[in-house]
């Protein structure tokens, strides 16, 4: 089992920035992949951005150039970093890990506002 826990979001205006952290516990060496999700209002949930454990990474289309993702030293950290916020950023970010065995993990996500 793994047990994920988010933290950074909040309220910040458009054009700022804002940087979100996952800290993982458990199993953490069964995880192979860890990521970003998010979910507005009336949307589904979708990929934000993603690292696998070897350090590659994949973002959606809408945040390239615009977020980064990385892995902290103790590789069972991750985070978001998010520039250039705009008000269709909002919504509730979840952080997501998959393990060897295909399992997913989620966090009980973070609620990010961006609004003037």
């Amino acid at each position: 089992q793994v047990q994920l826990v988010e933290s950074g979001g909040g309220l910040v205006q458009p054009g700022g920035s804002l940087r979100l952290s996952c800290v993982a516990s458990g199993n953490i060496f069964s995880i192979n992949y860890m990521g970003w999700y998010r979910q507005a209002p009336g949307k589904e949930r979708e990929l934000v951005a993603g690292v696998t454990s070897g350090g590659s990474t994949n973002y959606a289309d809408s945040v390239k150039g615009r977020f980064t993702i990385s892995r902290g030293n103790a590789k069972n950290t991750v985070y978001l970093q998010m520039n250039s916020l705009k008000p269709e950023d909002t919504a509730v970010y979840y952080c997501n890990a998959e393990g060897v065995n295909g399992m997913h993990y989620w966090g009980k996500g973070t609620l990010l506002t961006v609004s003037s």
